[in-house]
């Protein structure tokens, strides 16, 4: 939300009405650029630890779920909506957390431990089997 802030401030100050004299906007501003270097530290940390494939849907997860909830608090973005709307909107949020969830969950079937597909052969057709 201090990212909007920050642009909402830049896009007034492009417009002619400078936004930058308030020292509100310096405090959002210095929020932003502490609260970036933090996640691009904890960011890195995980990428050290996890693969990417966990990292990246666990990130995409958690960023979008704070927005949303971010933006239903500070711009009530909710009241002016309907049942239908709110509903339609929480099935899509539902929609890509299954989504990221079954990509993450099903991207490794099939694979052998070496990563390659397992190769099936077909069994001599001269050779009997053990188990007769």
């Amino acid at each position: 939300m201090g990212v909007k802030a920050v642009g909402i401030a830049l896009k007034l100050s492009f417009g002619g009405m400078n936004q930058f004299k308030y020292f509100e906007i310096w405090i959002f501003t210095i929020i932003v650029i502490f609260c970036c270097l933090l996640q691009i530290n904890y960011l890195n940390k995980a990428l050290d630890t996890f693969n990417t494939a966990v990292v990246c849907p666990v990130y995409y997860v958690m960023f979008t779920t704070f927005t949303i909830i971010a933006s239903i608090i500070m711009f009530k973005d909710w009241n002016s909506q309907g049942g239908t709307e709110i509903t339609t909107e929480l099935c899509g949020f539902i929609t890509i957390l299954a989504g990221t969830f079954l990509l993450h969950k099903t991207k490794d079937m099939g694979k052998s431990s070496s990563g390659r597909l397992p190769v099936y052969t077909s069994p001599e057709p001269n050779t009997v089997s053990e188990s007769r």
